[in-house]
């Protein structure tokens, strides 16, 4: 079916072509590195021609594989890009002061308009090839108004002012091809990842993301755009022809150029929008054109097959993880192996693929609690844990020596000292709250001693002994009921005491008098509380004897 459409092309549109699939050449050849960074040194300049020496000097620049170019190798280079058409021989004159100079000036190149948009294509490509582009889908929103406004703009008394006209056309098609390019390459994207096979179960999470919650947004906002678009256009159509006789009535642009006009070598190529094709395609984007389907059913259909893709995946997956994945491949290619291979191969083979040893009596039991019938299949019972010398070299026998007790030593270390400075902290605190006794208006404590304070009072006030204070203490408990007044009480004795730290804490309590602590943590306020601290009467009495005994030693 191709043969007779190309035989039907006019010859000079087949030479034309021809010469135009022949400017990618330069990205097929075995020096495609080389030569993409020849044609980068002249994208990056405007209306300039180099010569060899310039462009050797901006490779070095560069850096990259075409460093270790020389001059003669980079003049094939160059010449071959001009066969191919990327590059174009320049006129301009050569002015020279040498022979030599003139011999390295004579050639100079620049770029062709076919090679400049090759090249500029081709580093898009390798510079976003792999990544998910963001559809522009704010960017409908923007061609609905900029539309509804040049109707409204069509429909009034004398029509559109012809240059607001032409600006409202020129952005809303750049507006709607960046869109439309956008949603083109999402979904180009989206195929490529949805023909993969070999999804693991993160990537399939992440791409089921993707599709159920951001293509179905893209879906719904084109949905609901689409309509009112497609309405606008309905209304603004029948208006379409006189409005863009006007815009060239008023700018005729590159075409209105003297010299360009009626000159079938030199081609113009107008603006987005300023041609009824360039409409029409709009058009059929929104809409169905002469029974074929808008772009907009196409993109219902191309999310259908997406989710379709992937539940084919996600089936893949369920019966990959459930040990019913087809192995059909597989054991079609061990066939083969198996027709190929010499007897004793064969059952190497057949071992190796599925592990039918001779049969071996292990007679290792179960666990005592798993209860196993004598008819269940090997296959479908208990896996019975095979001991690593049986498992490994068929042995029952105990090999090496026993391995050693493990040396709790320096966990017992690292306890006894910490146990250690935990003692001496406790020790440091009942010296700071003796030191203290008496003056703990005038002094901050430390968070130890505080902490110790605290401690000492908890057990002293747990400790305390009550007493019925005030009107009907003598006369025992009813006396207080019958003159209706609440029985008070005091505290009679309130004492803590720890031996082994030396130190013993006495709370009396005070009407009006109050007791602040100061420390590190903040202030405790006590009222009518009284805090003494003394030595505890053991230490005391230990403090004694030894005197005494050291006395009498003496």
């Amino acid at each position: 079916m191709g043969a007779p459409a190309q035989q039907s092309l006019p010859e000079t549109q087949r030479d034309d072509t021809w010469q135009r699939l022949n400017a990618y050449a330069y990205l097929s050849a075995p020096e495609r590195l080389e030569y993409v960074a020849v044609m980068r040194v002249f994208c990056s300049t405007l209306l300039a021609d180099l010569a060899v020496p310039d462009v050797l000097a901006k490779l070095a620049e560069s850096g990259g594989p075409t460093v270790a170019l020389d001059a003669e190798t980079l003049t094939a280079r160059l010449e071959r890009l001009v066969h191919w058409g990327a590059l174009l021989r320049s006129s301009h004159s050569v002015k020279a002061s040498s022979i030599t100079e003139y011999q390295r000036s004579r050639s100079r190149y620049q770029l062709s308009k076919l090679g400049e948009r090759i090249q500029r294509d081709a580093d898009e490509v390798l510079a976003g090839a792999d990544a998910a582009r963001e559809v522009s889908s704010e960017l409908l929103a923007l061609v609905e108004r900029g539309l509804r406004e040049l109707n409204d703009a069509v429909q009034r008394p004398g029509g559109a002012e012809p240059q607001d006209a032409l600006e409202r056309v020129s952005t809303l098609f750049v507006q709607f091809t960046e869109f439309a390019d956008s949603v083109r390459d999402f979904y180009a994207y989206l195929g490529q990842v949805l023909a993969r096979y070999d999804l693991d179960s993160a990537e399939y999470q992440g791409f089921k993301e993707l599709l159920l919650d951001y293509v179905e947004a893209i879906r719904e906002d084109v949905a609901f755009r689409a309509p009112r678009i497609a309405s606008v256009l309905e209304l603004l159509w029948p208006h379409l022809p006189g409005l863009l006789e006007r815009l060239d009535a008023h700018a005729r642009g590159l075409s209105g150029v003297p010299g360009t006009g009626g000159q079938p070598e030199v081609r113009v190529q107008r603006s987005r929008g300023r041609e009824k094709a360039d409409w029409e395609g709009l058009r059929g984007w929104f809409t169905d054109v002469d029974g074929q389907a808008s772009q907009v059913d196409q993109l219902r259909d191309a999310t259908m097959r997406a989710l379709q893709s992937l539940l084919t995946n996600a089936k893949r997956m369920l019966r990959s993880a459930s040990g019913e994945l087809s192995r059909r491949k597989d054991l079609l290619r061990l066939a083969r192996w198996f027709d190929e291979a010499a007897p004793e191969d064969a059952h190497d083979i057949a071992v190796a693929a599925f592990g039918l040893y001779g049969a071996r009596h292990l007679g290792v039991p179960p666990a005592s609690d798993e209860a196993v019938p004598a008819y269940t299949s090997w296959w479908n019972g208990p896996v019975v844990e095979v001991p690593v010398a049986l498992r490994e070299r068929g042995s029952r026998a105990q090999r090496g020596r026993a391995s050693a007790m493990e040396d709790h030593s320096a966990q017992k270390r690292h306890l006894q000292e910490a146990a250690r400075a935990q003692a001496e902290s406790r020790r440091a605190a009942a010296d700071e709250l003796r030191s203290a006794a008496g003056r703990f208006a005038d002094v901050r404590l430390s968070s130890a001693a505080l902490g110790l304070l605290l401690e000492l009072l908890a057990t002293a006030l747990g400790n305390a002994r009550l007493r019925r204070t005030g009107p009907g203490a003598e006369a025992g408990a009813g006396a207080g009921d019958l003159d209706g007044a609440a029985p008070e009480f005091g505290l009679e004795s309130a004492q803590s005491a720890d031996a082994e730290l030396g130190i013993q804490l006495t709370v009396r309590r005070s009407s009006g008098a109050g007791t602040v602590l100061h420390s590190a943590d903040g202030d405790l306020v006590l009222d009518d509380l009284e805090l003494e601290i003394g030595r505890a009467a053991e230490a005391t009495l230990g403090a004694e004897a030894e005197a005494e005994a050291e006395v009498s030693v003496s």
